[in-house]
């Protein structure tokens, strides 16, 4: 007989977590503010903020590490 194979395979391979907002906490600083000394839109900080971030910008990301003086693995880790 012919098997059935599953069209999707779900791996468990983790997941990143965005820890953006506990850094602002620590730092004292707004989303406006980090929108506006990072050069870039609300809409984008915010994303980080809540941890909605679909693609990481490599240069969006360094942008925050440099205006808050921290290292990427400050802002985000991998959970598997």
């Amino acid at each position: 007989m012919n098997q059935i194979k599953p069209i999707v395979t779900l791996c468990k391979y983790g997941k990143i977590k965005i820890k953006l907002r506990s850094v602002m906490d620590k730092n004292g600083i707004t989303r406006n503010q980090l929108a506006k000394l990072t050069d870039t839109r609300f809409e984008v900080v915010n994303k980080w903020y809540n941890g909605n971030v679909e693609r990481i910008d490599a240069d969006v990301l360094a942008r925050l590490c440099f205006t808050l003086g921290c290292d990427v693995g400050d802002i985000i880790e991998y959970v598997p």
